[in-house]
């Protein structure tokens, strides 16, 4: 996910929206990598800031969805 405009107070978040749900808050931060534990995986963020990806250590069937990404204060 490219966030090219972030600025310092922003965190970062991440949300996943199965078939036929809402959208599910996931994980959050404001910098560096964390774990996430449901689907299990971890959500890595570039030193700059200007990005982050959310990488799934054993994507299941069931995970399959749509992952946004979000800026917020």
């Amino acid at each position: 996910c490219s966030h090219p405009n972030i600025r310092t107070p922003e965190f970062i978040y991440w949300y996943r929206q199965l078939p036929g749900r809402s959208p599910a808050f996931l994980v959050s931060t404001l910098k560096d990598s964390k774990v996430v534990r449901d689907p299990s995986g971890r959500l890595s963020v570039a030193a700059d800031r200007r990005s982050s990806a959310l990488w799934l250590a054993r994507p299941r069937r069931g995970d399959a969805a749509v992952y946004y990404c979000a800026l917020g204060g």
